[in-house]
């Protein structure tokens, strides 16, 4: 967009510059490999997914290789990633690829977005990244670059809207790889130096143009405070996933009872974690992943 302060060319050669070199962003990346990437990125460092990542695709190079395992195998490969539940997506998505798709990751959103628990960012990610099409692609680091150059203020962390996708779209380069490389390299800028708490304004190749600069820097409203882990549902939940892979065979739940857990709790776990598809239970006692 003419006039616009999100400048592609200093974008990308920022990118070039300082962009980090990931395995899925590699010329020789499959798509099946960005699609991994983007599901185990959500809510995870980088740091944490890449030996996850690269064992992943070492193990199941495409997704005929994972449709052929379990879920369970699935679970038990995440490791300690959280949020398994995304290791199921990732493996009912490699089920309809390949039983729809001939194995092979569909290049359209429309596609993407029918395989289970693909939502509107990943597809449009992969849509991108994988493929070179021109969609605007909107995480939190992207939306709040847009916040803070595009707009002149500074929303908090929120998920990404229409209307936030719709003026990316307005803001890509015509020609479609370009659109896609932009779409990067505005992630990497929110990434590294437009961060939420101390961002890098020195180090910003958008600087000089970028409206909540020039409006004084003025910070939104306090985020929310991050939820704190010990003694939470979700660790418990943790706790019962790590011990179900350690597991041979179905696991007594006396077991989990035994391991300083308080009985409420751990029922309630249970219970989410059924019904999430995650534990089944195996006769009255026991419980296991899911096969």
């Amino acid at each position: 967009m003419a006039g616009s302060p999100l400048d592609a060319d200093r974008l990308l050669a920022f990118f070039d510059e300082h962009g980090r070199d990931l395995p899925w962003r590699r010329a020789d990346a499959p798509a099946w490999g960005v699609l991994v990437s983007e599901v185990m990125l959500q809510q995870t460092p980088v740091v944490r997914v890449l030996p996850i990542y690269t064992e992943w695709l070492r193990r199941w190079p495409t997704p005929p290789d994972l449709a052929a395992d379990s879920p369970a195998d699935a679970i038990r490969a995440w490791g300690r990633l959280g949020y398994p539940r995304r290791a199921m997506r990732l493996q009912a998505a490699a089920t309809v690829i390949t039983a729809e798709h001939d194995g092979v990751v569909p290049s359209s959103v429309e596609d993407l977005l029918r395989l289970q628990g693909i939502g509107e960012y990943t597809a449009r990610a992969v849509a991108a990244f994988a493929f070179g099409t021109r969609t605007p692609v909107v995480d939190t680091n992207v939306r709040r670059v847009l916040c803070r150059v595009v707009r002149g203020v500074d929303e908090p962390r929120e998920p990404a809207t229409g209307a936030d996708r719709a003026q990316m779209m307005t803001l890509l380069p015509t020609e479609p790889a370009r659109a896609a490389r932009l779409s990067a390299a505005v992630m990497e800028l929110g990434a590294l130096v437009c961060t939420a708490r101390t961002p890098t304004c020195t180090a910003c190749p958008l600087a000089g143009g970028c409206r909540w600069r020039l409006a004084g820097s003025v910070p939104g409203e306090a985020r929310r405070a991050v939820q704190a882990w010990h003694g939470t549902d979700r660790q418990v939940r943790g706790r019962v996933i790590a011990a179900l892979r350690e597991a041979v065979g179905p696991l007594p739940v006396t077991a989990l009872a035994q391991a300083d857990l308080q009985a409420e709790q751990l029922t309630r776990c249970l219970a989410a974690l059924v019904t999430d598809g995650l534990v089944v239970r195996v006769g009255s006692g026991h419980i296991s992943l899911p096969d």
